[in-house]
């Protein structure tokens, strides 16, 4: 046998589904989704690209094996007690996952052959709304609902030019003030400036508008 093969035979051998889909998973947080393939991933792992098959069907099993494990980063509702913590503490577990594994948001709720931890997961949440006392239907909705904003807002999040306060500010006086003359752009250079002031931090938005969310379906809860 060539050296090369036998080189690659041998690197074969240390493979497992575990191992691969982990390796997916850093290409995909490090390079995007995009430039996840199957013979990239091979290359990573210096592997045979055929070797893969043995531990995946192809890309979409993969694909349904990474958003599993993102789903079990997300810290489930706790069993008991108030829904409106627990459903808290999960929406910004979720949002801290998904701000690692910005590649996953598009894909969170597309898969057709969900994992386990993707079932649980989903089982956890509906249970703690349905013993909060939301009907099945109400429940659906308020899923619904939080699974948008939580999406949402981490896409809009991505793609912001800042991530911090003092980040902000510098885009705000270097790039954004310049741009609104006073005279035509009042209120916008008035909020601009407001936000520099008070040292607004554009990480606190989140659960900003999270419980406003809670609070509008803790209203229709109570009505229900």
């Amino acid at each position: 046998m060539p050296a090369r093969k036998q080189r690659q035979v041998a690197s074969d051998l240390g493979l497992n589904r575990q191992r691969v889909v982990v390796e997916a998973i850093r290409l995909a947080d490090s390079e995007g989704i995009d430039g996840l393939s199957m013979r990239r991933l091979a290359d990573a792992l210096g592997a045979g690209a055929m070797s893969l098959y043995h531990y995946v069907a192809g890309k979409e099993e993969l694909l349904d094996a990474m958003i599993d494990v993102v789903f079990g980063e997300i810290e489930l509702p706790p069993d008991g007690g108030d829904w409106r913590s627990a459903i808290r503490r999960r929406a910004v577990s979720a949002r801290q996952v998904l701000a690692r594994h910005p590649w996953a948001n598009g894909l969170m709720e597309s898969r057709t052959s969900p994992g386990p931890a993707n079932l649980r997961h989903h089982e956890a949440v509906t249970a703690c709304l349905r013993k909060a006392g939301f009907s099945p239907l109400m429940a659906t909705h308020a899923n619904w609902l939080l699974d948008s904003y939580v999406y949402g807002f981490s896409l809009q999040a991505a793609s912001l030019p800042f991530d911090t306060a003092d980040e902000l500010a510098d885009v705000i006086e270097d790039a954004y003030l310049p741009q609104l003359p006073p005279d035509e752009f009042p209120y916008l250079r008035e909020s601009a400036t407001a936000l520099v002031a008070a040292g607004f931090d554009p990480a606190d938005e989140f659960t900003f508008g999270l419980d406003l969310v809670l609070a509008a379906l803790e209203t229709l809860r109570v009505s229900a």
